[in-house]
């Protein structure tokens, strides 16, 4: 019987494996088999985790963190859960290697994916002219000509935070109205910055070495453009990782986890959730980090308590 495990790795997974560790609670950490250290692990410069003044690569950061969990003695497990059953006072985890744990609290630490427009070349140009994260990577892109894709609030905020650092930002949308709320349309539209190229998708993505066009195809009457680019930001929505849970815990409207408050509290007594799979907002290295030390304090507290 297991103190605690924890699903997932990334920051929060990771940040949750050094507090347990440091606790006293020999936590074991499944980290996937194939996407361990999270979406990080797919970007390339990162200059914005406090502490790394020069900046570093994702992998490297992620290899940081792993290490330092591993150093306080965290036990990882590089397989995929594939069941749990997380009701009763014995959370019962079980893998793809066919190996079944038992413990008496668990942290879920699943993230949540980026949707992605599913073109050819979208994940090769990433990092390389294609991203995911204006906050991360809109600094790259001083007095460049840049798009952004969606019709959200998302989207919006992200052109409206991009016109920061690029002298031009297209806001592609395959419809001719948007979702997002009235103000934040009202605050991209006004920008002088940002052009809206409506009734359109993004049909191709085209460069060698890093992003240099995209063909545009009209969803009206299916006629194509070239449009130069140096940056295509998208923004058509995220998919947090709950399948695992989706039966057995409390959801929010849109499908992430939800938790009491600022814990890391979950519907189900001695199952703590967070990173990006509680958060649809700010997703963030190091808010997840930050999230899954809380993850931990309450995993610690609830096992004192119990």
């Amino acid at each position: 019987m297991r103190d605690v495990i924890i699903i997932g790795s990334g920051p929060a997974g990771y940040t949750a494996g050094i507090y347990t560790a440091r606790a006293g609670l020999k936590p074991l950490l499944i980290a996937s088999s194939v996407e361990a250290g999270g979406e990080l692990m797919k970007t390339t410069e990162v200059e914005n985790f406090p502490g790394f003044p020069e900046g570093l690569q994702g992998p490297e950061l992620m290899a940081n963190f792993q290490a330092q969990a591993e150093r306080f003695g965290t036990e990882i497990l590089l397989d995929d859960v594939v069941e749990v059953d997380l009701k009763g006072d014995v959370k019962i985890v079980k893998t793809g290697g066919g190996e079944t744990f038992e413990a008496k609290t668990v942290i879920l630490a699943t993230g949540a994916a980026y949707r992605e427009l599913g073109l050819p070349r979208e994940k090769e140009l990433s990092g390389h002219g294609v991203s995911w994260c204006a906050t991360c990577d809109g600094f790259f892109f001083r007095e460049k000509t840049i798009a952004v894709v969606g019709g959200g609030d998302s989207a919006m905020e992200e052109a409206s935070f991009l016109t920061r650092f690029a002298s031009k930002v297209h806001l592609i949308h395959r419809r001719d109205t948007f979702k997002a709320s009235k103000i934040m349309q009202d605050r991209a539209l006004a920008n002088p910055k940002i052009e809206v190229i409506y009734n359109s998708e993004i049909a191709e993505l085209h460069g060698d070495a890093k992003l240099e066009s995209v063909t545009l195809r009209n969803t009206v009457d299916g006629s194509t453009s070239e449009l130069a680019l140096d940056g295509l930001f998208i923004a058509v929505g995220n998919d947090p990782r709950v399948w695992l849970v989706e039966n057995q815990i409390e959801l929010t409207a849109e499908k992430f986890i939800q938790v009491e408050g600022r814990s890391s509290k979950t519907s189900l007594p001695g199952v703590f959730a967070c990173g990006d799979v509680i958060d649809p907002t700010y997703r963030q290295a190091i808010t997840a980090a930050g999230s899954g030390c809380v993850a931990a304090l309450d995993a610690e507290h609830y096992l004192a308590n119990h």
